[in-house]
């Protein structure tokens, strides 16, 4: 009979149980799910557009040279705000080391409207890209008096090409070759003294780095060990806090000097 009780005892607590997972397994989380997106490369075309135009009369090059090598802005690809993410969707996202469950409010701080969305991310985006031209010119003794600089880069919104921009002007500008050849990947935020700062989702970044051929990934200084959780084989990383320290280690690479790892 004792027996006989316990098994009851276990039968009617394991139902609400399995009731309660089975409701947690359908209701919708505060999540989103992301995997590596797209790379642009800010010495050509994107899309059909070539993403830095320079003119004036401190542009050695006619703002038309073509680099040997790419620098590539990385991005990630993220659920949309409205779509609904479950248990199981975050389970099988955990076991995929190509996606990453984040919070949807990291992904999306301002609301889950999606033309609320779009225009935060284009205005984040419309002043990074202000800003990266401020730093690159400071970083070259320039002022827009004596340059323009014209920066198109469409679909990709927030702020963390900054750094990728800078460098980019920065080599069309200066009339060499920051790549030494090489196709160089990046992710980080600057402001117009320079300073690089983190951005979140590096290790996404840097698989669709290696996807699209990089063998060198720029990553934000503070954001190494991230990176390093998750580096795909054949993938460098160099640490930069500043727009100065990535040139010196560009400038490195190209010359066989010492370069700086995560």
């Amino acid at each position: 009979m004792p027996a006989l009780t316990r098994t009851r005892a276990l039968a009617l607590c394991g139902a609400p149980v399995a009731a309660l997972l089975a409701v947690a397994a359908l209701a919708p989380l505060p999540f989103s799910v992301a995997e590596p997106g797209i790379t642009a490369n800010v010495l050509g075309e994107y899309r059909g557009r070539q993403v830095i135009t320079v003119s004036g009369d401190e542009d050695p090059a006619g703002g038309d040279r073509a680099s040997e090598g790419e620098l590539l802005a990385t991005t990630i690809a993220a659920t949309t705000p409205e779509t609904t993410v479950r248990l199981t969707d975050v389970v099988r996202a955990w076991l995929d080391t190509d996606r990453a469950v984040m919070p949807r409010d990291s992904v999306y701080p301002v609301g889950d409207d999606p033309e609320e969305i779009e225009e935060h991310t284009t205005a984040q985006m419309e002043e990074s890209q202000d800003v990266a031209v401020a730093a690159a010119l400071r970083e070259l003794g320039l002022s827009e008096d004596e340059v323009k600089v014209e920066l198109r880069l469409a679909d990709v919104g927030g702020p963390s090409a900054g750094l990728l921009f800078a460098l980019g002007i920065v080599d069309k500008v200066d009339g060499g070759d920051l790549t030494g050849g090489r196709k160089i990947a990046g992710t980080g935020t600057i402001d117009a003294r320079g300073r690089v700062g983190p951005v979140g989702g590096v290790p996404l970044k840097t698989l669709a780095a290696r996807r699209d051929g990089a063998t060198v990934f720029l990553v934000p200084e503070e954001e190494c060990e991230a990176a390093r959780a998750e580096r795909p084989a054949g993938l460098r990383l160099v640490p930069v806090a500043t727009l100065d320290g990535a040139l010196d280690a560009l400038r490195a690479l190209r010359e066989g000097g010492r370069v700086p790892s995560c």
